[in-house]
């Protein structure tokens, strides 16, 4: 993994490597380079912005964000991010996080299915919205250079992403028909996910 793409780094310690480590033992490559970029996108927008964020726990957070998508974690009773943020809680208890630095992990991850968060109100949560929306959906690309977006996906190519992951949604609104995924597919994000411009180049 590179420690830096276009300026933007990831956090060094024990917690920022443990996280990428299981994230690349369980989740498929395409996956995985998802929440990569995930967090290279968000850290990127603050950075533009100037906005002071946790660095770490926003790493931590985008690299646990999707594996309860995969089978291990996978929950066939509640929603795969509430799934996940349990998943947080636990991983981040074994770094001997604190309670409510473990919740906020679990929160982050949650609040990335919800409506978009102020970043005046939760900085971190805003950056996985980010992240994860230009990312998968292109939503809010515009915003990031070209140069950027070139290098980061040339460092984390997409390996048919966009189409492995509207698989990963339409499983989950199969089996969990309430649930953010179903409602995200009833609309357009399947067709837009397949069109993100990132895939075009």
């Amino acid at each position: 993994m590179s420690s830096e793409v276009a300026g933007v780094r990831v956090p060094g310690g024990r917690a920022a490597e443990a996280a990428r480590m299981v994230c690349e033992e369980y989740a498929d490559k395409a996956l995985y380079h998802h929440c990569l970029r995930s967090y290279f996108f968000g850290a990127a927008w603050a950075q533009e912005r100037g906005l002071e964020f946790d660095r770490e726990l926003f790493f931590v957070s985008a690299l646990l964000h999707d594996l309860a998508l995969v089978p291990p974690f996978d929950s066939h009773t509640v929603p795969f991010e509430e799934a996940g943020g349990h998943l947080a809680r636990v991983f981040t208890a074994g770094l001997g996080w604190p309670t409510d630095r473990r919740s906020r992990a679990a929160e982050l991850i949650v609040l990335h299915m919800r409506e978009d968060v102020d970043p005046e109100v939760d900085v971190e949560s805003r950056l996985l919205q980010v992240g994860t929306s230009a990312d998968v959906s292109g939503a809010g690309l515009e915003v990031f250079s070209a140069p950027f977006r070139d290098a980061l996906v040339r460092q984390y190519p997409r390996l048919g992403f966009a189409e492995s992951f509207v698989r990963l949604f339409r499983d989950q609104a199969e089996r969990k028909p309430g649930c953010a995924a179903a409602r995200l597919l009833a609309g357009k994000w399947a067709e837009r996910t397949e069109c993100n411009p990132l895939d075009q180049g």
